[in-house]
């Protein structure tokens, strides 16, 4: 059997809705020059997932589902980047951008109208293995839990959002709505910035809002306190998140969209302009935030091992869906070599 007729179980996404998402085959990916293969170790299920999955985010069919991977590299398409097999590693998610455009030499790749991303534009994780630029691999320090590193992706997206410019100072009043895996994180990196630190939910969210609070931070399922805090960070991705976190934010505060909502929401905006609120957001992640969620991970400011409420095997990726749509646990993760 030829490398050309290889193929592997996957996650594809080939058609419309969820309906259009099977348990197929892939073809088993060969490095070319400067791309390497990472044998995946896991791949966490995240919000964007469950977006693609409902038509609500944009990608490219049919593609292999999946971008927060963890894995450990099996083999490099050129012999100067030998020294990476073997590594156990994070990766980026932005296959390629156009390097081109203004943004792109501004070092804003995440923006590229060209970016083409794993799991969306370019085959992702949920499979046994995948092909990335060499330059998109990060190499996992210590951790307690053998799959923290899963959770690099969405620290790196919430460290762009939180410290590129750092939005929190010592002693800021913060609120974070939304307990979910970018809520949690979110919630840990204010707090590592000094931030007096709230975490508020629905009284549905009560195991979720439980693992905060083992990491030491404050809960809520009480309507936040109006024209109270510094900053409001939104990680809800829904509107009644969104309003209550506009309405909490005090004059003059910041308010800070980590949340994707997928649709189009009413909000009650002209908080924006009678509080005179700083809106800032991140969209992904860039090389810098990549360099911060590292050192989050390896200082221990950032806890990961708690998020990781779900194993399940490539056959049971429906039913974590399922569960990540209806908001159960808190970050589910495909391990292609489990079994059933």
């Amino acid at each position: 059997m030829t490398a050309e007729t290889r193929t592997m179980p996957a996650v594809i996404k080939a058609g419309d809705g969820v309906a259009g998402i099977e348990i197929g085959t892939a073809q088993v990916p060969e490095a070319g020059s400067g791309q390497a293969v990472v044998d995946v170790l896991a791949t966490g299920i995240c919000g964007t997932d469950v977006h693609i999955a409902h038509d609500e985010y944009a990608h490219e069919r049919p593609v292999v589902m999946g971008h927060e991977v963890l894995g450990v590299v099996s083999s490099v398409g050129s012999a100067e980047d030998a020294g990476w097999v073997g590594a156990k590693v994070a990766v980026e998610t932005y296959f390629s951008a156009c390097e081109t455009c203004d943004l792109c030499r501004a070092g804003r790749r995440n923006l590229c109208a060209d970016r083409r991303s794993i799991g969306s534009f370019r085959d992702g994780g949920f499979a046994a293995q995948m092909l990335v630029p060499v330059g998109n691999l990060h190499r996992m320090p210590a951790t307690p839990g053998e799959l923290d590193g899963v959770l690099s992706e969405p620290l790196a997206c919430v460290a762009h959002c939180l410290l590129d410019p750092p939005v929190v100072q010592p002693g800021d009043r913060v609120l974070v709505t939304g307990p979910g895996a970018m809520g949690q994180l979110s919630a840990q990196v204010a707090k590592a910035s000094g931030g007096l630190v709230t975490l508020a939910g629905l009284p549905a969210d009560s195991s979720r809002l439980a693992v905060a609070e083992g990491l030491g931070i404050r809960t809520t399922t009480e309507p936040p306190e109006e024209d109270f805090y510094d900053i409001v960070i939104e990680c809800s991705g829904s509107a009644p998140g969104a309003a209550a976190a506009l309405r909490a934010a005090r004059r003059g505060a910041r308010y800070v969209q980590v949340g994707i909502f997928g649709r189009d929401v009413t909000l009650p905006i002209d908080l924006v302009l009678y509080k005179e609120l700083t809106v800032t957001s991140g969209f992904a992640s860039t090389p810098t935030s990549w360099r911060a969620a590292m050192r989050l991970i390896e200082s221990g400011d950032v806890v990961l091992t708690p998020l990781i409420t779900k194993r399940v095997p490539l056959t049971g990726f429906f039913d974590a869906l399922d569960a990540a749509t209806r908001g159960e646990g808190l970050k589910t993760v495909v391990v292609p070599g489990r079994r059933p």
